[in-house]
């Protein structure tokens, strides 16, 4: 009887060592699953704290706020001339002004793919755009940040997301199918106008009074001729132009920009095509006028 419970007790204590045995093996194989999984926790944090750096920034610079950047932050640069989509700057200007060019580029947040585009320019070659507006780097631009292209030759602008107006330099071509100068009469002269950041030309009317829009009708019933330029707040400006310059005026319940005092308007007959400047022919040359820098205070009432 003795014995049997000998050997009894034994066994227990045989299945008893076989047990924690096979605990100990479960543990141990459990705390490596945990581990495994805590490596490719730890390895997806990673690889959303380190995206994939952008093609086309938004680096913040001290003077002029918000600019377009490559993914190594060299500065990205619009030309005046080329106000109608397509780039002017070719020859010695590309060595001085190299193109950006990235076919499907990444963004950073806050830009928009429906504003860039890719043009082929004369001499084959691509070129990506801006709002329209092909885009440059400025050789002279040492280190990532430099904005030294800026204002360059009073036609180069850095290139930026919250611009109100830009400035484009062409020949101006009348409805009629005439070139003017920038006087007005029949000539060839390659003339500088504002525009709005997507290059589409703005007037003003001669027969306005500083701040006083007297064209539009209440009703807006002609508005569709000449439409007024809406802009809620004076935003950027190319350097080129002073901000001081710009202001916003109400017009029967609707804000417009407007210039030195004149209203600025579209015209219709553009058909909202970037360059386009055939309102300056309407109805006589110099009753709609473009804008610039020569541009006279608009008189009071």
């Amino acid at each position: 009887m003795n014995a049997d419970i000998l050997s009894f007790a034994y066994s227990i204590r045989v299945i008893i060592k076989q047990l924690k045995m096979k605990f100990r093996k479960t543990l141990a194989a459990m705390s490596l699953f945990v581990l495994a999984a805590c490596i490719v926790s730890c390895d997806d944090d990673d690889d959303v704290q380190n995206p994939s750096v952008a093609d086309v920034k938004l680096q913040t610079n001290e003077k002029l706020g918000k600019i377009l950047t490559d993914k190594q932050g060299r500065t990205l640069y619009s030309f005046a001339l080329d106000v109608n989509g397509q780039a002017a700057c070719s020859g010695d200007c590309i060595v001085k002004w190299p193109v950006f060019y990235k076919a499907n580029p990444s963004l950073e947040t806050g830009l928009d793919a429906a504003d860039f585009g890719v043009i082929t320019r004369a001499d084959g070659a691509k070129q990506s755009t801006y709002k329209g507006w092909p885009l440059y780097y400025f050789q002279g631009d040492a280190k990532a940040g430099d904005i030294k292209g800026d204002s360059v030759g009073g036609t180069w602008f850095t290139a930026k997301p919250d611009y109100s107006v830009a400035l484009g330099k062409a020949q101006l071509v009348g409805k009629d199918g005439v070139k003017y100068t920038g006087k007005y009469v029949p000539g060839e002269e390659l003339t500088a106008f504002i525009t709005d950041d997507y290059g589409r030309t703005l007037y003003q009317f001669s027969k306005d009074s500083f701040n006083i829009n007297k064209y539009t009708l209440p009703d807006f019933s002609n508005d569709a001729v000449w439409p007024v330029y809406q802009e809620a707040a004076v935003q950027n400006i190319p350097t080129i132009l002073k901000k001081v310059d710009f202001g916003v005026i109400d017009v029967h319940g609707k804000k417009q920009l407007a210039y030195r005092g004149w209203a600025l308007y579209y015209y219709g007959g553009d058909e909202s095509k970037r360059g386009n400047t055939k309102g300056v022919s309407v109805p006589t040359p110099g009753i709609w006028p473009v804008n610039n820098n020569g541009t006279l205070p608009a008189p009071e009432k």
